[in-house]
């Protein structure tokens, strides 16, 4: 299997997260991947620099001025008075009565960059430090790169990103993420298969992915994560979100009861696979996170690391061109040994 990782990635640091009305450490630490990469180096892989695509592959999921306020936030924070805080971090958010047959909600009206603050962010746990933006064009053009390599005759690519990305709606960031990796990846390998598929197995539903795939019949979007009714993102990854117009029936929520272990896990990636199978998928995307993982700090669900291999193997017997792009999972002491199953249970 090849990979793609850029160092950069690691210069985005966030100093402050929101949880339970108090300001806390954030859970996405640099330090998340050194112990993916150390994974990836007991099987013996040394990932590869990805290409500079620049924002070209981004804006053909995300809205320009959604992608243009991520590029410059920092620089405009600079501006405010001394007593900003250390990061872009909002403090307004509007009410928008967002529909399913839009792909993305109009134009941002303020010119202002507080009014564009709330409408760009959507929570609080995606603060815009110095570094962010060069870490989240890294990390996209990783997911890029990794697609590429499939195009060009690969048959397994994982690419370590980060930020993750499956929050990432067209014209938002929430959830730890800026920009949609996975759904960048996936539009990517659009422009040669007719059919693309996306797993998403993380403990959160992939939002942003299944956002901007929802009116599409080409990419088939299914999301296996906690049930949100009493966990993030709680608005979407319901049954009954089965995809609008032209994209209904290409959408598939299965979320799994808090405290779910591995054969829960095991059976909802089986009856993933049997959708992917009808559906005809000529490629694959896997959004995989581990904080499905039983100590992940923010995490409902109950697997352990070996969970991860059956994952691996249930993904390689579709017997698809497969990208792997990395989403969340904060047990830093958990996370490699995560890595190391999946890519086991891969080779198998």
């Amino acid at each position: 299997m090849r990979a793609f990782y850029h160092p950069d990635q690691s210069l985005h640091d966030p100093k402050q997260y929101l949880r339970f009305g108090r300001v806390v450490a954030p859970k996405d630490l640099p330090e998340r991947t050194q112990r993916l990469l150390g994974a990836l180096d007991r099987h013996g892989i040394e990932p590869e620099t990805p290409a500079a695509h620049g924002v070209d592959p981004i804006l053909k999921v995300h809205g320009e001025g959604f992608v243009q306020f991520l590029e410059t936030a920092w620089a405009r924070w600079q501006e405010l008075p001394a007593e900003r805080g250390p990061e872009v971090w909002p403090s307004t958010f509007p009410y928008w009565s967002g529909r399913p047959d839009e792909d993305m909600r109009p134009p941002c009206r303020p010119t202002g960059f507080i009014g564009q603050l709330g409408w760009y962010l959507g929570d609080l746990s995606v603060p815009i430090g110095e570094h962010c933006w060069t870490s989240t064009l890294r990390s996209a053009e990783t997911a890029v790169s990794g697609a590429d390599a499939l195009l060009a005759g690969e048959r397994a690519v994982y690419a370590l990103c980060r930020p993750s990305g499956h929050h990432a709606r067209a014209d938002r960031a929430t959830g730890f993420c800026y920009i949609n990796n996975t759904a960048v990846a996936a539009q990517r390998l659009c422009s040669k298969y007719g059919k693309v598929a996306i797993l998403d197995v993380d403990a959160h539903h992939g939002d942003g992915t299944q956002q901007i795939f929802y009116r599409r019949p080409d990419v088939l979007t299914i999301s296996v994560h906690a049930d949100p009714s009493s966990y993030y993102p709680f608005y979407t990854g319901y049954e009954d979100e089965r995809g609008n117009g032209p994209g209904e029936g290409f959408n598939l929520n299965l979320p799994l009861v808090h405290g779910a272990a591995g054969p829960e896990m095991e059976a909802a990636v089986d009856r993933a696979a049997r959708a992917i199978r009808e559906f005809g998928a000529e490629a694959l995307v896997v959004a995989l996170g581990y904080d499905a993982h039983k100590d992940d700090p923010i995490g409902v669900l109950k697997l352990e690391a070996q969970d991860f291999g059956t994952i691996g193997s249930q993904v390689k017997a579709l017997g698809l061109p497969t990208l792997v792009v990395q989403e969340g999972g904060y047990a830093i002491e958990a996370i490699g040994d995560c890595l190391d199953a999946f890519l086991g249970g891969f080779k198998a």
